[in-house]
């Protein structure tokens, strides 16, 4: 499930001076006095995340700008939306917002994928390296990471977790082997590399860097059963790769192109070269 926020600035500067610890930091906010609001300094998967605020530009007086909160549990979303209810103005950071409205929207599952911010993977976890494509070109060492995060959290989720503030599916045992979830297949049909991003972060006057990168997936609809449809309507909605809560691993669903569509013929071909797809 998603909630979409309109906000309105009741100032002008430039769009750099919102990162993503503010937007972390307000929905934290919202959550204090809730059951959730115990998650937060725990090392513990938080199991939501957050888009980049859009349309990408300068603040202006009351011009309207957008983000979305994203989280497979439900009662996550719905306990947001109850906290808003009752928010008018906020800040992120120094700069002042109105709350203009929101609204709560489930997403489709789409056989076309997008990232739409960057995917945050540890190459070593001991060192806190992460995992660069300049460094380490090799998209398997990327997808088993890639994957073994996504069924990790999803175990964790759905079945390790015995909160009841957790929705669980009442027939989850009926495609689990012993107790997990799981199978051999690569994570993604096809991939498509964009580009690899540094984004900086502020906190508490402390500099950090994540390293990250944007893609394009494709996964087979038609070929899943009912337990791997659920596990990728959580990855959708949960964000791939670490650092979720703090707004990395967001997700779009891509529109299907037009077959009798001329407008990107070629495009996927030239992408091909940089991709990995499995043996159909």
């Amino acid at each position: 499930m998603r909630i979409i926020v309109k906000i309105l600035p009741k100032e002008i500067f430039v769009y750099e001076e919102i990162s993503k610890y503010f937007i972390h930091s307000f929905i934290w906010n919202l959550l204090k006095g809730t059951e959730f609001s115990k998650f937060h300094d725990t090392k513990k998967f938080k199991f939501f995340t957050f888009s980049n605020i859009f349309p990408v530009s300068e603040f202006k007086f009351n011009e309207e700008k957008q983000f979305i909160i994203s989280s497979p549990n439900e009662y996550f979303i719905d306990t947001i939306a109850e906290k808003l209810q009752n928010t008018r103005y906020f800040k992120f950071g120094i700069h002042e917002f109105e709350l203009k409205e929101f609204k709560k929207f489930p997403m489709e599952l789409k056989q076309r994928w997008e990232t739409s911010t960057p995917i945050v993977l540890y190459e070593n976890n001991n060192t806190h390296t992460y995992y660069s494509t300049n460094r380490n070109p090799d998209l398997n060492f990327f997808l088993e990471r890639l994957k073994d995060n996504a069924l990790k959290k999803f175990n964790v989720f759905y079945i390790k977790n015995a909160s009841s503030i957790f929705d669980y599916p009442k027939n989850l045992t009926d495609f689990c082997d012993n107790k997990n979830f799981g199978f051999e297949e690569p994570l993604f049909d096809r991939l498509f590399f964009k580009k690899q991003v540094a984004v900086h972060m502020r906190k508490d006057m402390e500099e950090f860097l994540f390293l990250g990168t944007l893609w394009e997936f494709e996964i087979n609809l038609l070929r899943m059963n009912e337990g791997k449809r659920k596990f990728y309507e959580f990855v959708m909605e949960c964000g791939l790769g670490e650092k979720n809560s703090l707004g990395f691993g967001f997700v779009n669903m891509k529109r299907e192109k037009r077959k009798d569509s001329g407008k990107d013929n070629g495009k996927d071909n030239d992408k091909a070269l940089m991709s990995y797809e499995r043996d159909r």
